[in-house]
């Protein structure tokens, strides 16, 4: 659709209700993008970003059911990354997958190929184009799916939190990508992260959002780091040079388990994840000779880049994953061969796509479901006051945003208080409240007696930890 001179992209008097939400989390939004400008989109979680991310998508009102209401007007082509990246997938390889878009736009074949090894190459996936998409780690996934809408060249580029899962040397070096993709194509990009400081010097704008979806800053980078970091810091915005928020001091009763938890430790283990082609089986070492320990009333960190094998090693210790070499002690019987009613007593596991856990159609039914199926009771407003969930108590946890869902998806696997915490990613998306918030939860059931392990790229959260492992290809490099 052709739109006004000069102009790449435009939102007039936007408004966006989702569905079953009394209040919209946009409100009456103008924004435009001129051709080639580069935005990035700051404010606390839940202001409404990825909503304006979507909206300039075109994707609100399908699978983001809701009522609309004013204008948005797009020029060009769109390349859309997502805020969860394994949404993005399509195809069971690599390179097909980053082939799709280049596909169904009709490029030529050799083309389509030399733009998929170009993209592949920018963000650092250096794997063979038959790798198997389902191999990857959600950081893998993440810079997959840049890849391909790098591969489709798009003249307006939209990033919703496009590092969130990356180490910080992928990090940089996808954010290199973006930067050489826009500097030679001209595209406008519109990017969120609530971790600021490294887009600065990348674009030419910062619009932030307050916590009811408006505009309280359109300003350029000098003046924001200038003039708005204590101002936006107060607000929950990582701005750069402000030091790391203080963990929350969450009450005892809210976290502390029934008893101490169990000493969880892995002798020589080896996990293999097999995934089926069209015409056979293949496996992809993804621990290989792993001993490591997760202690009662400490928090064990586990740390490394992404495909690293942290996620693996987490959800060994959660009991949902086999051995297939070595074995995990800590308990009379191993934690994979649990009946799922005692699994879910023992661990409290907080998904890194948090939406694959949730059963109900809202926040306080989702944090009751567990505590309910297992006879025990949680303690539902304190926990919503925690995590700054009260007003979305009645909410669906599929119409929340990344960080709220991510919120959720804790307060139900941990409301009912288990001795074992795995948690994989808890802070992706969290500005530096619910981040707190979050740290505050960790550290609290730690200090009351539970085993508390992480798998993370955060290093503020690592930070805080009593002791980090450090793992690399499947295997521990550092402890």
């Amino acid at each position: 659709m052709t739109i006004s001179t000069g102009l790449r992209a435009e939102l007039r008097g936007f408004s966006w209700k989702p569905l079953g939400r009394r209040a919209p989390t946009i409100h009456e939004l103008d924004l435009r993008i001129r051709p080639g400008e580069r935005v990035l989109l700051a404010g606390p979680s839940g202001a409404g970003k990825s909503t304006v991310i979507h909206a300039l998508a075109g994707v609100l009102g399908g699978a983001l059911p809701g009522e609309a209401g004013g204008d948005v007007q797009v020029d060009g082509q769109i390349g859309l990354v997502l805020q969860n990246p394994g949404s993005a997938v399509v195809a069971d390889r690599i390179g097909r997958d980053a082939a799709f878009g280049p596909e169904n736009s009709g490029i030529p074949r050799e083309e389509i190929w030399r733009r998929v090894a170009e993209a592949l190459e920018l963000v650092g996936l250096d794997y063979p184009l038959d790798r198997p998409t389902s191999a990857l780690s959600g950081g893998e996934l993440q810079r997959l799916a840049l890849a391909g809408v790098l591969a489709m060249q798009p003249s307006m580029l939209l990033l919703d939190e496009p590092t969130s899962m990356l180490d910080p040397g992928n990090a940089d070096r996808v954010r290199a990508a973006v930067a050489n993709v826009v500097t030679s194509t001209g595209a406008s990009t519109v990017v969120v992260d609530h971790r600021i400081g490294p887009w600065l010097d990348l674009v030419d704008r910062v619009v932030v959002l307050d916590s009811t979806g408006q505009v309280v800053h359109d300003v350029d980078p000098e003046t924001c780091r200038a003039r708005l970091t204590p101002e936006l810091g107060r607000a929950g915005v990582w701005m750069p040079d402000l030091p790391a928020p203080e963990p929350f001091d969450v009450p005892e009763a809210v976290v502390a388990p029934d008893g101490p938890g169990p000493q969880l430790e892995t002798h020589d283990l080896g996990v293999d994840l097999v995934t089926r082609r069209i015409r056979s089986t293949a496996a992809v070492t993804a621990l290989d000779g792993v001993s490591v320990s997760a202690s009662p009333g400490q928090i064990s960190a586990f740390t490394g880049a992404s495909g690293a094998g942290k996620s693996t090693l987490l959800a060994a210790l959660a009991g949902l994953v086999r051995p297939d070499r070595g074995s995990i002690s800590g308990m009379t019987v191993p934690l994979h061969r649990m009946k799922s009613i005692e699994l879910a007593r023992t661990v409290g596991w907080v998904p890194q796509n948090p939406e694959h856990g949730f059963l109900t159609t809202s926040v306080r039914q989702e944090i009751t479901h567990t505590a309910t199926r297992l006879g025990t009771t949680a303690q539902v407003e304190p926990i919503l006051e925690v995590l700054g969930l009260s007003a979305l108590a009645d909410a669906n946890p599929y119409r929340l945003s990344g960080g709220e869902q991510r919120r959720v998806a804790l307060a139900a696997a941990l409301a009912h208080r288990p001795g074992a915490l795995m948690l994989d990613e808890p802070t992706v998306g969290q500005d530096r409240h619910t981040w707190a918030a979050i740290a505050g939860w960790m550290r609290a059931a730690a200090r009351s007696g539970a085993t508390a392990g992480v798998s993370t790229h955060d290093q503020t959260l690592t930070d805080i930890a009593d002791r980090e492992t450090r793992l690399h290809r499947g295997q521990v490099v550092a402890r």
